[in-house]
């Protein structure tokens, strides 16, 4: 059984369904039918209108965005484990042509206004120093915790105090919505942020994510995105297949859906690794303290997860998994001395 990643899952039946009736002759690039519905279908679900596009991967979603809200002189404050800093090889930079990653601490991989304020404070104002730019959180974060609504808008509060652009990383963007209860709104533009990379690969999709742009220079800005897609090499000639997958993945709520499902399945586990969690358990990913010899035991057993340094591991749900299909796994757990 694999909890490696939610990389690993299988495509949802309705993904793959609309990716076969999108399987007929139409426009190239984003000139078909599909992918002119992106816009409409995403400002139904946010309640606002929003310009959305799709992108090949979610680091080309996350670095096209930044690319927009930050100029190559410009700083990006990011949490020190973000995905953009430690799992993109310095893609950030190859995008903006340089704009600074400016890491900050925080527990569970979250930031607060108080950590960015005191960084915000140490910038000289002269030419000498790198300027903050934008604010990029991940949510959920890289610890599967949640930026719950009211701690996004607090984020919100600074960027329009000091001007700066604001990024969510939203690989798991649907598991941070389904453990809320929020309405998507509530958790991205209501609360400030300018920039949405909505993940769906992680979800059910097979490939491609779609990158969202909210507020008066949503337009403008997904039209300098358009430009980075293409400079980039990720504009597909045939893109109505990525844009059928997002639309599949929205419609009758599908990818509210498959996150509950992982949600409900990181649960099941959580409750047979009881002293053992290394953070509250909120999305989809478990941080569980394993000997060496735990670890072997497991991996013994036919469960495959990802160390996570010493004396750690990672273990990731997806959305095709339920409580029942992660009993045996749960089990084990259980079982292991001292648990």
């Amino acid at each position: 059984m694999h909890f490696f990643s939610d990389n690993v899952t299988p495509i949802a039946p309705a993904v793959m369904t609309a990716i076969a009736d999108a399987d007929r002759a139409d426009h190239g690039y984003d000139g078909d039918a599909w992918s002119a519905r992106l816009d409409g279908a995403f400002s139904d679900l946010f309640d606002t209108p929003v310009s959305a596009l799709w992108v090949s991967t979610g680091t080309a979603a996350n670095c096209i965005a930044l690319a927009t809200l930050c100029p190559p002189y410009g700083g990006i404050l990011c949490h020190e484990e973000a995905h953009i800093i430690a799992d993109e090889c310095g893609a950030p930079g190859f995008f903006t042509h340089g704009a600074t990653l400016m890491p900050l601490a925080g527990d569970g991989a979250k930031l607060t206004p108080d950590r960015v304020t005191d960084r915000l404070k140490a910038i000289r104002p002269d030419v000498h120093q790198v300027p903050a730019r934008t604010i990029s959180i991940t949510n959920a974060t890289e610890y599967g915790l949640v930026y719950t609504p009211e701690e996004v808008a607090a984020l919100g509060d600074l960027t329009k105090a000091h001007g700066l652009g604001f990024h969510m990383d939203g690989a798991r963007f649907a598991n941070a919505v389904a453990h809320l209860g929020c309405a998507p709104a509530d958790v991205t533009w209501r609360a400030g942020v300018d920039a949405l990379s909505f993940g769906c690969v992680k979800n059910g999709g097979m490939v491609g994510e779609a990158l969202l742009f909210f507020g008066e220079q949503g337009p403008a800005r997904a039209a300098e995105a358009k430009r980075w897609r293409k400079r980039s090499g990720h504009l597909f000639s045939k893109g109505r297949y990525l844009a059928a997958q997002i639309l599949a993945m929205i419609a009758n709520d599908l990818w509210l859906h498959n996150a509950h499902a992982a949600n409900g399945a990181a649960q099941a586990l959580a409750q047979s690794a009881t002293g053992r969690l290394m953070h509250p358990v909120e999305a989809n990913e478990l941080f569980v303290r394993l000997t060496a010899d735990e670890a072997a035991s497991l991996r013994a057993q036919g469960f495959d997860f990802y160390d996570w340094g010493e004396g750690a591991a990672r273990l990731v749900t997806n959305w095709s998994q339920d409580a029942q299909s992660v009993a045996p796994l749960a089990a084990a757990l259980k079982a292991l001395p001292h648990g």
